[in-house]
Order: C-alpha cells, then structure tokens, then sequence
C-alpha cells in the first residue's frame, strides 16, 4: 500500500508542477511581450520613448516589491492560494490592459500583471521544496525556468503574428481570460504537501528530519531582517540583478527595434532573433541545473558561464563598433541567452545559505534582485538611447547593459560555495 500512494505521489507531483508550469509560462509571456508590441503601444497610447520604458516598468516595480510578501505568503498562506489569488489579479490586469484608452489604464493593466504574475516563481519553488527531493532541487529549478521560458518565445514572433491577425488589444484580452482558467485548474488540484493529499513526505521517504511538511509560523519581520543580514545573500542578487535585466533590456525592450533600425530586417524576422536569445535561456535555464547537481557545485558552473556571458556582451558592444555581422548575431545572442542562465543557481544559493524554515522569504529576496535590475537596467538603457536609431545610439546604450554584466561577474567571486546542501548554522 505505501508503494502504490509513492507512485501515485509521484504522478501527482508532476500533475500539480504542469499547472503551476502553465502559470509561469503566461508570466514569461507578459514579461517580453512589451518590445514587440512598442510601436502599437507608442501610437495608440501616444508614448514617448521614455513612456513606453516606464510603462513597461510597471511590470517588474510591482513583481519586484511583491518578492517579500510573496515569500510569507508561501511560508504561511500556501502555494495553492497565493498563486489562485495572484493569477486572478493578471487575468485582470491583461484584460485591462487590452481594453485601455488612456495611459493610466494601460499602466493599471501593467501593474495588476506584474502583481499577479509576481507570486507563481515563488510559489513553485514552494512546491519544488515539499514534493521534490532536496538533490532535485536545482535541476526543477531549472526545468521550470525552461518551460516558463516557452512564454518568452510565444511573446517574440508568434505574438507578432496574433497581433497581426487580432491586434494587440484582443490579443492581450484572450490571455487574460485564459489565466482566469487556469486559476481556477490551480485552486480545484493544487495542494501545498503530499500529506494534504494523504500521501507521505518527501522529508520521510529521504530519512531526513521534517522541515516542510507542516506549515511554519513565520515572523517576517525576524525572518527577512535574517535574511538581508546574511551577506552571503546578496552576491546572487546582484548577479541575478545584472545578468537579467541586462538580458530583459535586449530581449524584452530593445532588441527587435536595434535588428530593425540597425540591419534594416522587418518586425517578424529581427523577433526571430529575439527568439534565438530567449530559446539559448531556456536552454541554459535547465542544462546549468542538472550540471550543477550532477557536479555538487553551484559557484564553477555559475563562474563558467558568467565569463562566457561577458564574452558575448563584449562581442556585442565592441565587434564593428557595436555592429557584428548579422550572420554572427543568431549564434551570439542564442550563447548570451544561454550563458545569462547562470542567475539560475542564485536560487539555490539562496535556499541554502539562510534557515530552511524561511525557504520562501530567502529565495523571494535573492528573487527581487532580478526584478530590480530588469525594471532599472531598461530604463537607464533607454536613456542612453535618447530617441537615437541608428548603430552609434545603440551602441551607447548597450554599454550600460555590459557595465552591469561586468558587475555580475565579479559578484559570482563573492559567491560560498554550498556544494548543493544547506549550510545553515543557527
């Protein structure tokens, strides 16, 4: 009989990760999908550049302030719903969105996605800890970041073509009510633990001592102030912070008009290389986990591909004064993508440099470090740009993103080695 409830809590774990899947891929989707569909949104809402960076901000302000009390809520409420209640709030928010007349509404939309969206992450790694092993933690970690990632692409050329076919509006008002469905999937067959679907523990199976299987009361005001206190907390977050809003400056904001105005390519064809650096971050998202956990390293891999995301930024900004070979720029931007992957460990770095009954709160403030740099980085990269469209203001601009990718690097130095496991010393 034990046998039989460990293989069906087996199969069950999976069914409840696809749904939470499906969630983060609608949030990838609403995080790229503002570059392709800037011209749309300049015209009919009357944005300057500046406006549009800022509207596209909105998203990640709001992911980025709900990190804290996203954590709580997964240490305390529960996944099932805290991602029900948030996915609800950006179905709203994206059927605003798509109904907008006026740039207030538009930046309402934003801002309900963006707060909505903000507590899946979190939340799956919640689940991640409850119904996944401790060793399967990093290879989940990023598996979930490759099957998110497939939102990304859906955001590049495909969404040029339902914009195309339905407008950007309509398009944006399907995806709400599409979420809406799965909100209502996540409350019916989610649950936080086996136990609540009377399986046993992960904890129990491992022979280990039970850190999650019931719920914690948490402090949070004890349990963040332990947190931001461990300075071994914020090298990922600073890694995090500038491998991807650099990443999200290119692939969410800039890229598409940069392969346009650059290299003369339509809309449809320069997204298809937007495609090839969002593809090499799904893929990187899921090989630099299983290599992580099958090395018990976290910092060499982590090191190894900072470099190589330095060489591709290096490439970028100073190959023909900022100008590469456009055959060069489908390998280079598919290497940047996968080598931006390397934020992926911070993760785990997170979970296990801080208290495991803090789990949630640990990884949602190494988790605010990306958000951070994706809603600042694009901004001051806009600047840079100043309304320029040719090579040279691009070029300007794009220095910005490779002085924050620099930083990145020198933070991975400062980063403890875990070699997978907890090293929590209370």
């Amino acid at each position: 009989m034990e046998q039989s409830k460990i293989k069906n809590m087996n199969k069950y774990r999976w069914f409840i990760w696809g749904l939470l899947a499906f969630a983060y891929i609608i949030v990838f989707f609403h995080r790229f999908a503002a570059g392709v569909v800037k011209d749309d949104l300049i015209t009919d809402l009357a944005l300057s550049e500046t406006g549009f960076a800022s509207l596209g901000a909105m998203y990640f302000y709001a992911y980025m302030f709900m990190q804290i009390p996203v954590g709580f809520l997964a240490d305390s409420l529960g996944a099932r719903k805290t991602v029900t209640i948030g996915t609800v709030f950006a179905a709203i928010g994206s059927i605003i969105f798509g109904l907008a007349g006026t740039v207030f509404l538009a930046f309402l939309g934003r801002f309900l996605v963006g707060l909505g969206v903000s507590v899946v992450f979190i939340s799956i790694l919640k689940i991640l800890s409850t119904w996944f092993k401790e060793s399967e933690f990093g290879t989940m970690s990023g598996i979930t970041s490759f099957v998110g990632n497939m939102g990304g692409l859906i955001a590049q050329t495909p969404l040029v073509w339902m914009v195309s076919m339905f407008t950007w509006r309509n398009t944006f008002i399907a995806i709400g009510v599409v979420t809406l469905f799965v909100a209502v999937l996540i409350y019916v067959f989610v649950r936080n633990t086996p136990q609540e679907k009377g399986y046993p523990s992960i904890a129990s199976l491992e022979g280990r001592e039970e850190k999650h299987a019931t719920k914690v009361k948490v402090n949070l005001f004890k349990a963040l102030l332990e947190v931001v206190t461990n300075w071994r907390t914020w090298p990922p977050f600073v890694i995090f912070a500038c491998f991807f809003g650099s990443f999200t400056a290119l692939s969410g904001y800039y890229g598409t008009s940069f392969m346009m105005d650059v290299y003369g390519l339509e809309k449809s064809e320069a997204a298809n290389y937007m495609m090839a650096a969002v593809l090499g971050l799904a893929i990187g998202s899921i090989v630099i986990g299983k290599v992580s956990d099958a090395m018990e390293k976290r910092k060499l891999p982590m090191l190894i591909s900072g470099i190589l995301l330095l060489l591709t930024w290096t490439t970028l900004v100073f190959m023909n004064n900022g100008q590469p070979a456009l055959g060069l720029m489908y390998p280079l931007l598919f290497i940047m993508g996968l080598s931006t992957s390397a934020f992926i460990l911070g993760w785990a770095c997170g979970k296990e440099m801080n208290n495991p009954k803090v789990a949630g709160i640990s990884t949602s403030v190494v988790n605010m470090g990306g958000f951070f740099g994706a809603a600042v980085i694009p901004t001051f990269v806009g600047n840079a740009l100043a309304g320029g469209h040719d090579a040279v203001a691009y070029n300007t601009a794009f220095k910005v993103a490779y002085i924050c990718i620099v930083i990145g690097c020198l933070a991975i130095f400062l980063v403890k080695e875990t070699n997978c496991k907890n090293i929590y010393k209370g």
